[in-house]
């Protein structure tokens, strides 16, 4: 799942990609790839809010134009599923997969492959620039985070990372840089650790730790409040949202039937997706509205609790 600058959410389905143009409220098909290709294993907008990178099982990446409906390169190098997928701004696009390995594509060159990086033990499932495209995070199968930083990527051979934090219990999936503040990082581990981590990169410090009681599958900061918004798997498929840095638990946001595996954030950063294996889109207008002073927001989630926080709408995918 992804949510683009120009406002249309990408969602994949089994071999299938859809765009939802959420103005218009048309879905279009992008791409059905065939069985031998697929699964689509992960998808991630570039910020021309355009091109649309897809990750597939047999380990190719594709990059899209969205506008046109046609495919305009095939990025080649891993040898596994890629899981993970992550624009750093600009034109370089990274790519994390099950083969344990990340590399940096520059997709306008013919040699796109300019960054190799091997640290992983295992799948890499979890992949985030920083907002400044300076850091790069990655999260692994192995419970490992590495912090790495652009400065320190050399060009066409393998780089070392700047930090190995190894405190999560599980997979580190859940990634997701603070919009407010450089160089905080908020990751979160999975079924057989639970915890949303807060880290600050530089120094590779650990900040504080909240035990979340169920596996966490993704992390969304809010761009207009203090908050944080986490998704869960077993037991309750929620949503909860977090007041930083107390971590305060502000509301819990529950109906989807299956773990909640990825969240996307709306262009104006009011409203969160969230897709999960229940094969449904839910839209949460969990961050305020537009409209709404924090005042008012803060005094209508006293009033009525998570029903502020009501999910906004459900798409069935299929």
């Amino acid at each position: 799942l992804d949510w683009s600058s120009s406002n249309v959410v990408a969602v994949a389905l089994a071999s299938t990609v859809y765009l939802w143009h959420v103005s218009t409220g048309s879905i279009e098909e992008l791409v059905k790839v065939s069985e031998e290709a697929g699964p689509v294993t992960s998808v991630s907008w570039g910020s021309d809010g355009k091109h649309l990178a897809v990750g597939l099982h047999d380990a190719e990446v594709q990059l899209w134009d969205t506008v046109a409906l046609r495919q305009v390169r095939s990025l080649k190098g891993h040898t596994a599923r890629v899981g993970s997928l992550a624009w750093n701004g600009g034109p370089i696009l990274s790519s994390g997969g099950r083969d344990a390995t990340i590399f940096n594509h520059d997709v306008r060159i013919r040699e796109h492959v300019i960054t190799q990086m091997t640290a992983h033990e295992q799948e890499v499932c979890g992949l985030k620039w920083s907002l400044s495209g300076q850091q790069l995070a990655s999260g692994g199968n192995d419970n490992i985070l590495h912090i790495w930083n652009a400065s320190m990527m050399s060009s066409g051979g393998s780089s070392a990372y700047l930090h190995r934090l190894d405190d999560h219990q599980a997979a580190v999936k859940a990634l997701a840089w603070c919009p407010f503040q450089s160089n905080l990082l908020a990751s979160g581990g999975g079924s057989s650790d639970r915890c949303i981590k807060f880290w600050n990169t530089q120094t590779g410090v650990c900040l504080n730790s909240i035990d979340t009681k169920s596996q966490v599958c993704a992390l969304q900061w809010s761009r207009h409040e203090r908050e944080i918004l986490s998704s869960h798997g077993f037991s309750q498929n929620q949503l909860c949202l977090w007041k930083y840095p107390s971590m305060a638990k502000m509301a819990e946001l529950t109906g989807h039937t299956s773990r909640v595996l990825h969240l996307a954030s709306s262009p104006d950063g009011y409203t969160v997706a969230s897709a999960a294996g229940d094969e449904t889109l839910r839209f949460w207008r969990v961050f305020g509205a537009p409209e709404s002073t924090t005042l008012a927001r803060t005094k209508s989630k006293e009033a009525a609790g998570t029903d502020s926080l009501s999910v906004r709408s459900t798409i069935h995918i299929r």
